[in-house]
This record gives C-alpha cells, structure tokens and sequence, in this order.
C-alpha cells in the first residue's frame, strides 16, 4: 500500500497515480493483438481469425470487422461473449481511420492512447 492513499477508492487511487484501470488496459491489450493479426505479424496464424468487411463512408474508418458466426445476439452461453474475437469487434469498428490506417505497430500504440484516452 502506498503511504497517504490507504483510504483513497480504487479509481481515485489509479488517477492520483496515472494508471489506466484494469479493463482499459485489457481492451489496449486486445486492440494491439487485433492491429497485429490484421497486419500479418502472427503469419498464418491469424488466417481467417476476423472477417473483413471494407466500407468507404465517412463515419466508418474504412477497415470494420465483422462478427461472422458468433454473433452476440445468437450465443447461447455467456462464456462466448468472452472470446477474442468477439469482445473486440464492437471497439475496434469504433476506433478512428487515424488509429486503424497506422502504418506500424508504434503509431498504431500512440494513436490507439490518444483515442482510450477520449473514451474513458
């Protein structure tokens, strides 16, 4: 325990520190693992992981997955609702073009920061 912050809630303890909260850094996590996949970086590993569905409207940022066979509607058990591939989707088909079109991995972490930091 850090000295002066005994009594401090757990949010008010990340803030006064400058940490991220546990699940925002998971979702950072996540987003990253999706960036390299779709980049190629896991070589044929991340064949066919995600669907692709290409979009040039403005509102989109050009780059969205779909959520293919399991959709969240559609899955009987809730332990689905945790997987990979279908936790992700809704956030990453919410990141900007900027975000999503970075032309490395670096970029990719420093414009995903600017834009976690808008969400929460």
């Amino acid at each position: 325990m850090i000295r002066g912050l005994q009594h401090v809630s757990y949010e008010n303890w990340l803030k006064e520190l400058g940490f991220s909260s546990l699940e925002k850094r998971r979702l950072r996590r996540d987003l990253i693992a999706a960036f390299q996949y779709l980049k190629g970086s896991y070589g044929r590993d991340g064949e066919g992981l995600f669907i692709m569905e290409w979009s040039n409207r403005t509102r989109s940022n050009g780059f969205k997955l779909e959520e293919g066979r399991l959709k969240l509607g559609t899955l009987r058990l809730d332990i689905r609702k945790k997987f990979f591939t279908v936790r992700l989707v809704r956030h990453w088909n919410r990141l900007p073009r900027e975000v999503v079109d970075a032309p490395s991995l670096e970029v990719f972490k420093a414009r995903l920061d600017g834009a976690l930091s808008n969400l929460v």
